[in-house]
C-alpha cells in the first residue's frame, strides 16, 4: 500500500496498516538529525539535503520513514509591535502592522519535487493560525483581557488574522502537491480549556470555520493543532469537520474516552507521551506504550502514531530509536 494511502486511510477510518508521522523540535533536529539520517540512511535523502532540495527536517523525517511530512509554505507575521500592544494594558486605536515571508514559488517548487520522487503525504503546516497570532501581538495576559473588557477591539484584530490567512489559504489550497493543511492555536492547558466555552464559540470558532471549510472546499484535509485539554471543544470540533487532532496529549486527556466517545468523527495524531514516557522511560517501555497506544487508538482506523509533542532533546536518543522502530513494526501490520 502506497505511505500516501495509508494515511488518507486512516483519516478515513478505515481499518488497515496504522501510519506513523514522528516529528521533532527544531533543537532536537539539531541534535540527533545527522545521527538519525545516518542510522536510518537512504541514498535519495541524502542526495536531496546534500543538494538543497529538502531541509534537515524533511529529510529526517524522510529518512526514517515518516507516512506524512511537513511541508511550509509562505505566511505572514506582524512587525513593529510597540509598547502600545505589548506593554500597555487597554488595546490601542489601531490595529498592528504585518509582513509577509517566504516565496510562493519556492514552496511549489520543493513540493512538487517531494511529490514527484517520494510516496509520502505532505501537510501544510501552519502553526499560530489565529488565536495564537492575536495574543502574539498583545501578550496572551493582555489578550484575554482584551476578549472580556473590549470585546470589539478583540473582535476586529481576529478578523484581521482570518481575512489574512484566507488570502494567503486562497494562493496555496489550488496547488495539488499537498494532501491537508495543519492549522494551529494552543486553546487548552493541562486541566481545561484557556478561555470559557462561550467565549471560544462567540470569538474563535467561526474565523476557524472559515479556515476550516476553505480548506475542505479544495478537497484537502483539516488538521488542527491544539495543545491541552479540549474536551469541551470536541463536539464543536467533530461539526466543523475537523479531520485530524494533534497532539492529543494523554496526560490532558483520557485516550479511551476520546477513542469511545469521537473516534468515528476525528482521527488521533499523537498520543505517546512526552511528558513521562519519552524523556523518562527505557527503549523497552517506550516501545511497549507505542504498541499499546497504538492497539487502543487505531481500532477501526482513525490513527496516526506520534509522539504527544514535537519530540525535545529530553528524550534519549535510545528512546527516540525505540519509538520509531515500534511505529515502523506497527505499520507492517
Amino acid at each position: 500500500m502506497k505511505n500516501i494511502d495509508m494515511v488518507k486511510k486512516a483519516i478515513r477510518h478505515q481499518s488497515g496498516p496504522v501510519p506513523y508521522a514522528i516529528h521533532l523540535t527544531s533543537e532536537a533536529y539539531e541534535l540527533y538529525g545527522e545521527a538519525l539520517l545516518r542510522d536510518y540512511f537512504n541514498p535519495q535523502v541524502a542526495s536531496d539535503y546534500k543538494e538543497g532540495r529538502i531541509s534537515l527536517q524533511q529529510a529526517v523525517s524522510l529518512a526514517i520513514g515518516n507516512k506524512a511530512i511537513y511541508v511550509y509554505g509562505p505566511w505572514w507575521d506582524w512587525t513593529n509591535l510597540t509598547d502600545e500592544f505589548l506593554v500597555n494594558e487597554d488595546p490601542p486605536e489601531r490595529l498592528p502592522d504585518t509582513i509577509g515571508h517566504g516565496s510562493y514559488e519556492a514552496f511549489f517548487e520543493q513540493s512538487a519535487y517531494i511529490k514527484e520522487h517520494y510516496d509520502v503525504y505532505q501537510i501544510l503546516t501552519i502553526w499560530g493560525s489565529h488565536w495564537e497570532k492575536a495574543y502574539f501581538a498583545r501578550g496572551i495576559e493582555h489578550f484575554l483581557a482584551d476578549l472580556a473588557a473590549d470585546p470589539e477591539w478583540a473582535e476586529a484584530l481576529l478578523d484581521m488574522i482570518i481575512r489574512k490567512n484566507i488570502v494567503m489559504l486562497e494562493n496555496l489550497l489550488p496547488s495539488k502537491t499537498f494532501d491537508g493543511v495543519l492549522l494551529g492555536s494552543d486553546w487548552g492547558t493541562q486541566r481545561d480549556l484557556i478561555m470559557s466555552p462561550r467565549t471560544w464559540h462567540t470569538m474563535i470558532e467561526p474565523g476557524e470555520k472559515q479556515e476550516y471549510d476553505l480548506v475542505h472546499r479544495y478537497g484537502k484535509d483539516v488538521w488542527v493543532h491544539s495543545c491541552g485539554d479540549v474536551q469541551k471543544l470536541m463536539p464543536s470540533l467533530c461539526d466543523l469537520g475537523v479531520d485530524v487532532l494533534n497532539p492529543v496529549q494523554p496526560e490532558c486527556m483520557p485516550l479511551d474516552f476520546l477513542k469511545k466517545e469521537y473516534g468515528g468523527h476525528i482521527t488521533w495524531y499523537g498520543g505517546i507521551s512526552t511528558q513521562r514516557v519519552l524523556p523518562y522511560g527505557t527503549p523497552e517501555e517506550v516501545r511497549k506504550v507505542t504498541f499499546d497506544t497504538r492497539s487502543l487508538m487505531a481500532e477501526d482506523g482513525g490513527y496516526i502514531t506520534a509522539p504527544s509533542q514535537g519530540s525535545q532533546t529530553d528524550v534519549p536518543y535510545e528512546d527516540l530509536r525505540a519509538l520509531i522502530d515500534a511505529a515502523k513494526d506497527a505499520a507492517k501490520e
